[in-house]
C-alpha cells in the first residue's frame, strides 16, 4: 500500500526534512519525491510506502495535515486506491 503526499506553499528552509521526519516517526517509507521551487512558491510530491504503519492511515493524515497548519503550508495525503481510482474515471 502507497499514499501520495503533496506539499504546497511558500518556500522555507526544512520542508522536505519536516515532512520526512513525520513519516519516519510513523513509519512511512519514502519512496520517491519531486520537489520543484518556483520563484518563492515550493511544490513537492511525495510518495510513500504505508504497509508498515506505526499507526493508522488517519492519523498519519492529521500529523501531516497538523504540520501544514503550523507551517502555512497546504499538506494533503491521498491513499494510492484513491488516487488511482480518480485517474479512472
Amino acid at each position: 500500500m502507497r499514499a501520495v503526499i503533496t506539499v504546497i506553499g511558500k518556500d522555507m528552509v526544512g520542508i522536505l526534512a519536516k515532512v520526512s521526519t513525520i513519516c519516519a516517526e510513523k513509519n512511512a517509507n519514502v519512496i520517491e519525491v519531486t520537489q520543484s521551487v518556483l520563484q518563492d512558491m515550493f511544490a513537492m510530491i511525495m510518495l510513500v510506502d504505508i504497509t508498515k504503519l506505526s499507526c493508522s492511515f488517519p492519523e498519519l493524515v492529521d500529523a501531516l495535515k497538523e504540520l501544514g497548519e503550523k507551517l502555512h503550508l497546504s499538506i494533503h495525503v491521498m491513499h494510492e486506491d484513491i488516487f488511482n481510482t480518480m485517474h479512472r474515471i
